[in-house]
């Protein structure tokens, strides 16, 4: 029987004049996400700085704290 469980794929944008920075991640590879943008900002053959890292950064904890309210009880969310 074939596995039907899917994971919901979770993702950043950011779209910086002609560039479009798209990152889609499992729950749980947060960390893999901030080496990522660390890494894109160390490179010096894109358009990419420490302000691009930092929006998507906050994008990723805004999905992190929508994934902890999930876990609270309703009337402490």
């Amino acid at each position: 029987m074939p596995d039907t469980t899917t994971v919901a794929l979770k993702t950043l944008s950011l779209v910086k004049g002609k560039d479009h920075f798209c990152f889609r991640y499992e729950p749980g590879q947060e960390a893999k996400v901030l080496d990522a943008l660390i890494e894109m900002v160390n490179r010096r053959d894109m358009a990419f700085d420490w302000f691009d890292a930092a929006v998507l950064s906050h994008q990723l904890g805004q999905h992190l704290a929508k994934e902890l309210r999930a876990y609270l009880p309703k009337k402490a969310a």
